[in-house]
């Protein structure tokens, strides 16, 4: 028999909606009194009052002791406390999944990973999400606290709908309704975005706060970048920005990709195009992991398939330096465990072809937050939706 759940939470928004600005000062998770949030916000003391007590009530600020005294009582002291709810965050891969459960900063509480076929479509694989979900919901005993669940999925994504969009190696999923299956069993708002978009959100809430321009790269099975303008993430128009494995590569020439276009970049520089290359020379390579283990094991030619991918990857975001002119590029993905030769290949050819303007303080960076990154930017796309925080984004609620 399966257990119903219900979370009792609710949508946090409208708890807290009057509150939201001061709730963004405070997610720093810094300790303030009220009279420094009246000097950092410019509100008057009776406002900062009352949001604060609407905060208190909703278990989102706590107090944390006394400041120091310059005469009379001791002020109190209030920070954000990120356990106060929780959410489900999802990663979905091609062969690959994770499943955790979050607080409100993205730091998982624990996670459940498992094999899954992506092309199996939307009724298996979501199903399995939900089980992992409910079991860790009842385990930890935190369904009434849950607020949200965020999805990312190895596709194109109308975020705005959470449908994915003739995504090349999801079979049966285009159109599908993501957000309204999972709120079917699960009662609070759905997120859906693309895996790499979640990872730059993830590693820039965890890895680089203090920058507002950023391009994440993934590279592994396929080639896909997340964008951040202004500290935000940049979608585009329908949800489509950042698709770099799909722009024209000079080095792809009549080579189809997987899309059903010819000449894309990822048709000779992701996992698979460089697993071909090197059993064209006589090196047994079929998966993408199977090029990192290759590399970690000393072989010469996988090592320089990796760099020349790097290059060919490089010539591409060369372009996209001029255009947005990030201050920071990092690069994730499988294929970038394999050490430093695909990050060395990006570096040579952006830091040659692109403008000293564009480049004299631009860093090229591995991703730090690994395996995670995608589960914290779930996790963070959810809580700046449900908290009203800075994001916009239709979800089923």
């Amino acid at each position: 028999m399966t257990t119903e759940l219900r979370p009792s939470a609710g949508p946090l928004a409208g708890q807290v909606r009057d509150a939201a600005d001061l709730l963004a000062v405070m997610l720093d998770g810094r300790s303030r009194t009220r009279a420094e949030l009246t000097s950092a916000t410019g509100m008057s003391r009776s406002t900062i009052g009352a949001k604060v007590d609407a905060l208190l009530a909703s278990g989102l600020l706590v107090p944390v002791g006394a400041a120091v005294s310059t005469g009379g009582r001791p002020p109190v002291q209030f920070r954000f406390d990120p356990t106060a709810r929780v959410i489900v965050a999802a990663d979905l891969g091609a062969t690959h999944a994770a499943v955790a459960l979050t607080d409100l900063a993205g730091t998982p509480i624990e996670t459940h990973s498992g094999d899954i076929d992506i092309a199996e479509g939307p009724e298996v694989v979501l199903g399995w999400v939900i089980e992992q979900a409910r079991e860790l919901l009842l385990k930890h005993d935190r369904m009434a606290d849950l607020v949200g669940v965020g999805v990312g999925v190895p596709g194109p994504v109308e975020h705005s709908t959470g449908r994915p969009v003739r995504p090349p190696i999801m079979p049966g999923w285009d159109g599908y309704d993501i957000p309204a299956r999972v709120a079917a069993e699960l009662p609070v708002p759905v997120l859906v975005d693309n895996d790499v978009n979640l990872m730059a959100l993830g590693e820039h809430a965890r890895v680089h706060p203090g920058v507002e321009d950023m391009i994440f790269v993934k590279v592994a099975t396929g080639i896909g970048a997340g964008i951040i303008t202004h500290g935000m993430l940049h979608r585009g128009a329908k949800g489509s920005a950042g698709d770099l494995g799909h722009v024209a590569s000079r080095h792809a020439g009549d080579n189809q990709c997987r899309c059903g276009n010819y000449g894309c970049l990822e048709a000779v520089a992701s996992g698979p195009a460089i697993a071909a290359r090197l059993r064209s020379q006589g090196i047994g390579a079929e998966r993408t992991v199977d090029i990192v283990n290759l590399v970690e094991a000393g072989n010469l030619a996988a090592g320089n398939e990796l760099r020349e991918a790097g290059r060919m990857i490089g010539e591409s975001l060369a372009t996209a330096v001029s255009l947005l002119n990030p201050s920071v590029i990092v690069v994730g993905g499988l294929l970038t465990r394999a050490g430093e030769h695909l990050i060395a290949g990006v570096r040579e050819v952006v830091y040659t072809r692109s403008l000293p303007l564009a480049t004299g303080a631009l860093q090229i960076l591995p991703a730090r937050t690994g395996r995670d990154a995608a589960i914290v930017g779930a996790a963070v796309m959810v809580t700046e939706h449900v908290l009203g925080i800075r994001t916009g984004a239709d979800a089923v609620s």
